[in-house]
C-alpha cells in the first residue's frame, strides 16, 4: 500500500486524479536556458521566456479552460514544471496567469475537463523521466 511507504518516495505510487497526486511537482534535472529550452517543447508549442528565469507555453487551450506550463525556480534552486490557469481574450491575448499550481494539481484539473489531454500530458512527463530530464516529487 502507498501509505505504508510514505517515507520512501521511490516506492510510492500515486494515482493521477487523487488528492495526493495534486501535491506532486515535476522537478527538472537541469536549469532551463536558451540552449536546452527546446527539449521541453510540447505538442508543437515552445516555451517562451516571459520574464527573467520564467518560461511559459500553452498546455491546453479551449473556450472555457486554459492551462499553461510555467517553468521556473519555485522551490529553492530546483527548476519546476508547474501549471497556471490562463485568461485569454480576443482569441489570442493572454491577459492573466494564475499563481503557479503544483504539476499534479494542474493535471488533475485538466483531467476533469479532458481526460485524454491529461493522459497525453502524463505521457509527455513520462518521456522526460525516461530521458532523465526530470522526476516527480511529492511536496509536503
Amino acid at each position: 500500500m502507498a501509505e505504508d511507504n510514505q517515507n520512501n518516495q521511490d516506492n510510492v505510487e500515486i494515482t493521477p486524479g487523487t488528492e495526493e497526486f495534486g501535491k506532486m511537482v515535476f522537478r527538472l534535472n537541469n536549469p532551463v536556458n536558451a540552449e536546452n529550452v527546446s527539449v521541453l517543447n510540447y505538442n508543437g508549442a515552445e516555451l517562451e521566456q516571459i520574464q527573467d528565469g520564467v518560461y511559459a507555453q500553452p498546455a491546453y487551450v479551449s473556450d472555457d479552460f486554459n492551462l499553461f506550463f510555467v517553468v521556473t525556480q519555485l522551490i529553492g534552486d530546483d527548476w519546476i514544471v508547474a501549471f497556471s490557469k490562463a485568461t485569454i481574450e480576443n482569441g489570442n491575448e493572454i491577459t492573466d496567469l494564475s499563481d503557479p499550481l503544483p504539476t499534479g494539481e494542474g493535471l488533475n484539473l485538466l483531467g476533469q475537463t479532458s481526460a485524454d489531454d491529461a493522459n497525453n500530458l502524463l505521457s509527455y512527463f513520462g518521456t522526460l523521466v525516461d530521458a532523465k530530464r526530470g522526476e516527480w516529487r511529492l511536496i509536503e
